[in-house]
């Protein structure tokens, strides 16, 4: 009877340590499950593109015969859902911008973020 108890005491004693040891034994951050690395915003990846890209034509005012503004998000959404930017962007034959498609990651970028219902 005492080789039972003994077995269970030890038993129970390793169980409690084993329980209350944390697997972020570094004491870094625990991973927010809400947390998507993959997930885009567009104040910080997609504002600086249209930056660098769009707005020497499409500012507020719209210059060079640009018929909108992308200066804000709702407007970039818009242009998207409404004016076909994601065709332009892509095409061969009518770029936007008008001196040759911006890098491929940059439109991945934005299509991307389309793709994740805009994203702020």
């Amino acid at each position: 009877m005492k080789k039972v108890i003994t077995v269970l005491l030890i038993g129970a004693m390793v169980f409690a340590v084993g329980c209350s040891k944390s697997d972020n034994s570094e004491g870094a951050p625990m991973d927010d499950p809400n947390d998507d690395p993959t997930a885009l915003s567009y104040q910080s990846d997609i504002r600086p593109i249209i930056q660098g890209n769009c707005l020497s034509c499409h500012g507020n005012p719209p210059t060079q015969n640009a018929p909108m503004s992308l200066t804000t998000l709702n407007e970039v959404k818009s242009a998207i859902q409404n004016r076909g930017l994601l065709s332009r962007i892509n095409s061969t034959t009518n770029p936007m911008p008008p001196n040759g498609l911006m890098p491929q990651t940059a439109r991945a970028l934005i299509s991307e973020w389309a793709n994740q219902d805009f994203p702020e």
